[in-house]
């Protein structure tokens, strides 16, 4: 008699309608691929934890076994997600080359991760009660941007420019990448290369023309409150 091929296979046991169990290690990455489907589907307050057994073809109580609820299985993850995103686009920083090249780098990171996990970027994106300090995209921008300091400080320097504005400009940069992607994430048009030539072509020729000392043109009239 045939074997299975799959040692994960070969170690789960049958069951008795012939079916193979899973062990606790695929039943809980069954469970993470559902509720990653329905978190980005539905959102988490939409999403019950019958809903995610249902689907998974489980009983609550095996939902509460692995992750001790709705909770514990989101932050797990939205973990993930932050984690694949991150590294994307800070390998794309830590790689040699030009300042443009390198943001051209993570600007594709970031973009070629919206259209390959959408699911995992439009959990990322919405806010939830349980995504807070470590687990929110505006944590994920803060951490990228502690990448992106180093080159706008070097940037500064060459210029002769007051290096304690880096990190702000840092801020800048990242955001404006992060909420091109946000965009992107439903409009897909245009294509993914296209984008991120556009998006670097606006920061980059920005960043050529920087003022050392940048001044309103008009002096904004403050309002009074009341």
């Amino acid at each position: 008699m045939s074997t299975p091929s799959d040692p994960a296979a070969r170690s789960a046991p049958a069951r008795r309608d012939g079916r193979l169990r899973m062990t606790g290690k695929q039943r809980r990455e069954q469970l993470l691929d559902v509720g990653r489907s329905l978190f980005a589907e539905r959102g988490f307050d939409a999403t019950s934890v019958e809903e995610i057994a249902q689907r998974a073809g489980v009983s609550k109580p095996v939902v509460y076994e692995h992750f001790g609820g709705k909770e514990g299985l989101y932050a797990v993850v939205v973990d993930r997600e932050m984690r694949s995103l991150l590294e994307a686009i800070t390998g794309a920083l830590r790689s040699s080359g030009h300042p443009r090249e390198l943001l051209e780098r993570a600007a594709f990171a970031l973009l070629d991760y919206v259209e390959s996990s959408s699911d995992g970027f439009r959990i990322l994106v919405r806010d939830s009660p349980v995504a807070q300090a470590t687990g929110s995209f505006a944590s994920l921008i803060s951490d990228a941007t502690s990448q992106v300091e180093h080159i706008m400080v070097n940037q500064f320097k060459q210029r002769g420019f007051d290096t304690k504005h880096a990190p702000m400009y840092a801020q800048m940069l990242v955001g404006m990448v992060a909420l091109t992607g946000q965009w992107w994430l439903d409009a897909r048009r245009p294509e993914k290369a296209e984008v991120a030539a556009h998006l670097v072509n606006l920061a980059w020729n920005g960043l050529s023309g920087l003022e050392a000392q940048p001044v309103l043109s008009q002096n904004p009239t403050p309002r009074r409150a009341g």
